[in-house]
């Protein structure tokens, strides 16, 4: 498929409907870019296939830091995607693996490829660092190569 100048500002708009409305917590709208929503979330092996479960994973996120929000740093083309690299950043006010939570920040760099077929999105992989957050949250030990 060529991937003509109008194609990519589409994917682009979308990219940037979708990943606002997660920040702003209008879940319906951020469903609704996709045709049958699909999250991939590398750093825990977890996939959300469907709006039952991406729906679930959106609120149960919420749960853990309603604040959860992303800051655009770039976004990158491809032929089949939209890179978006971003700042995720979230307040810790639910409990995770049975641990209270710790009213603690967190702020790390994050990417996520934003997969199309076509026009059509059909998946977000998310690639994160689930350490980082942990450890910013007190919830991991700080760890560096001379401990």
């Amino acid at each position: 498929m060529t991937i003509t100048a109008d194609l990519r500002a589409a994917r682009e708009a979308l990219v940037r409907e979708h990943m606002e409305s997660e920040n702003t917590h209008e879940f319906d709208t951020t469903l609704a870019t996709f045709d049958h929503p699909r999250y991939e979330i590398v750093a825990t092996g977890q996939v959300y296939d469907g709006a039952e479960q991406v729906s679930a994973y959106y609120a149960r996120t919420r749960e853990i830091f309603p604040d959860q929000r992303n800051e655009l740093i770039a976004l990158h083309h491809a032929d089949d995607a939209v890179i978006a690299e971003f700042w995720l950043l979230g307040t810790h006010r639910g409990s995770i693996a049975g641990e209270p939570p710790t009213g603690k920040e967190f702020r790390i760099r994050a990417a996520a490829l934003f997969l199309f077929e076509g026009p059509t999105l059909v998946c977000e992989r998310v690639y994160n660092d689930m350490l980082g957050i942990l450890t910013q949250i007190g919830l991991a030990p700080e760890l560096t190569l001379d401990s």
